[in-house]
């Protein structure tokens, strides 16, 4: 036996992960009858458990051809563990260390749940130093706020899933071991963890004895989420990055497609490249009016499809109709994770949505999170920039309102308020996470499906309000997204874009959301609204 550490809060000891070893353990006061924390690693892949006996599961693991493998147990104790603080303990690290990628986990993720309990924030505590203690001796690598500020975190599989994405899953996995063959859709507000349950029924999936033969992909049209979600099957027992697909790639036949964001699957309007589409559509055998979700359709015998119909931001995603014609089995998710804490959350959702719906907001409160409309931008940037120095990933983020000179010229700037200038984001793959975001604003193309501590919100002059006939009025020579309303004739249609980039955009928050309304006339009726939630 080797003492790794005896800090105040913890004991780690290390063993040899031998059958001939285990007497070790055994001769400890804590061998039986006593919760534990365990890690079992070899340096390169880890198990994370808890126990009451740690004798008694140190044998039967090694009955296990994969935990065979290993040669090193780690036993966390300490003297006030109680079984519901073991469990918790156990929750996150493999939550976190699956984030970090020093280790590929060997852990399946399911039945991880977050419950509260009696003093929980005192092991919380003791959570953050046994975090330092594995840093220490490398067993982790970064720390608690980088790996939580990371979308391998936000993302990863082993999540404690809330009821009703649990319900959902459960009913979606009995579905499937039945046999039924057939679309489910999945609905769900910006910050319902629709991706999250994603990434988690493709790990389900992969691992359940009686689904594990299925062939099985996680479509993610948009770029950069698609290459996060690779990083993280990367580092995941039993997954892949090649089972993370784009739409293009779904030509093969698959039992079971699974669609993050499907509401970002394209139809043959204003894309990129038209040539690449209809080679598709040809080599499946489809006309040329065919599209991505037709695509997804043929070639799986199954579909679940994640979707927001209200961030449908542009004239190249599938109308909702589309959607709507299949013959499908609907879910919905309702508990916001993102967006606030609790109901504060789904409060403040339904706010921004009765705003844009021209709905009369309600005097629902949400004093939990963070919410401002601010008359000075230049205010408004420094505070974003403050609450980047204090927690990290706080964006500035704006609707295409401003033509992007930088992009030609870096030396040119591309929005300018009130002496206050700005640049667009330089880089368009994962920009949230680049060195300079901080200094530059993000588009929707380049913030959708990404989570944000704090935004700061710039809603340009291509949107106004008339008081009067209490209506949007939609400006099509002040919006700059050439490919976002090239043959949009219908000014209806383009207010509906706009207003889904915006709704999108001011729920990219987790903390709060700061908002600056270029529009006088707009930045009032949103002044109004939000009195009505100060003044209850």
């Amino acid at each position: 036996m080797i003492n790794i550490i005896n800090s105040k809060m913890a004991n780690i000891q290390t063993f040899e992960f031998k059958k001939n070893k285990f007497e070790e353990i055994r001769k400890c006061s804590f061998s039986s009858n006593w919760p534990v924390v365990y890690l079992i690693e070899d340096g390169k892949e880890l198990y994370v458990g808890e126990t009451v006996n740690i004798y008694n599961r140190s044998n039967q693991h090694y009955e296990n051809p994969e935990r065979r493998r290993l040669n090193k147990i780690h036993v966390i104790t300490d003297e006030e563990y109680n079984k519901s603080a073991t469990l918790d303990i156990e929750s996150s690290l493999i939550q976190y260390i699956s984030a970090d990628g020093r280790f590929v986990l060997q852990n399946g993720n399911h039945g991880l749940r977050n419950h509260n309990y009696f003093d929980r924030q005192k092991y919380q505590a003791k959570f953050e130093a046994i975090w330092k203690d594995l840093q220490k001796f490398n067993l982790a690598k970064n720390d608690l706020v980088q790996i939580k500020n990371s979308d391998l975190f936000k993302y990863s599989p082993y999540k404690s899933l809330t009821i009703d994405q649990r319900a959902v899953a459960e009913e979606l996995m009995h579905e499937i071991k039945s046999g039924h063959e057939r679309a489910y859709i999945i609905n769900g507000d910006p910050g319902t963890g629709k991706t999250i349950l994603a990434t988690y029924l493709v790990k389900q999936l992969s691992e359940n004895k009686e689904t594990k033969h299925l062939k099985v992909a996680l479509v993610v049209p948009m770029t950069g989420l698609r290459g996060t979600i690779k990083k993280i099957f990367k580092n995941i027992k039993g997954l892949k990055a090649n089972m993370v697909i784009s739409p293009s790639e779904v030509t093969k036949n698959y039992d079971i497609l699974i669609v993050d964001e499907a509401h970002r699957l394209r139809q043959r309007r204003n894309i990129i490249n038209f040539k690449s589409f209809d080679d598709t559509n040809k080599s499946l055998g489809f006309s040329a009016n065919a599209n991505q979700l037709d695509w997804i359709m043929k070639c799986s015998k199954s579909q679940i499809l994640f979707y927001d119909k209200n961030q449908i931001i542009g004239p190249s995603d599938l109308p909702s109709e589309k959607f709507e014609k299949l013959a499908f089995k609907k879910f919905e998710l309702k508990s916001q994770l993102r967006v606030g804490v609790g109901e504060d959350g789904e409060k403040y959702i339904k706010f921004i949505q009765d705003v844009f719906d021209l709905i009369e907001v309600n005097d629902d409160k949400f004093d939990n999170y963070d919410f401002q409309i601010y008359e000075d931008i230049g205010k408004m940037v420094s505070d974003i920039k403050e609450k980047n120095s204090q927690m990290g990933l706080c964006r500035l983020v704006s609707g295409y309102a401003w033509s992007w000179a930088s992009k030609k010229d870096p030396n040119k700037h591309d929005i300018e308020i009130d002496n206050v200038k700005l640049k667009w984001n330089s880089v368009n793959h994962n920009w949230v996470y680049s060195k300079n975001a901080i200094n530059e604003v993000g588009c929707i193309h380049t913030v959708q499906g990404y989570d944000l501590n704090y935004a700061g919100v710039i809603i340009g002059p291509e949107i106004s309000y008339d008081p009067v006939k209490n209506k949007f009025i939609v400006f099509p020579e002040k919006y700059m997204d050439m490919n976002g309303k090239r043959g949009v004739s219908d000014i209806e249609e383009l207010e509906r874009y706009i207003i889904n980039i915006y709704k999108t955009l001011l729920t990219r928050g987790m903390r709060g959301t700061y908002v600056y309304v270029v529009d006088k006339e707009l930045r009032e009726y949103f002044k109004k609204a939000l009195l009505k939630k100060i003044k209850a």
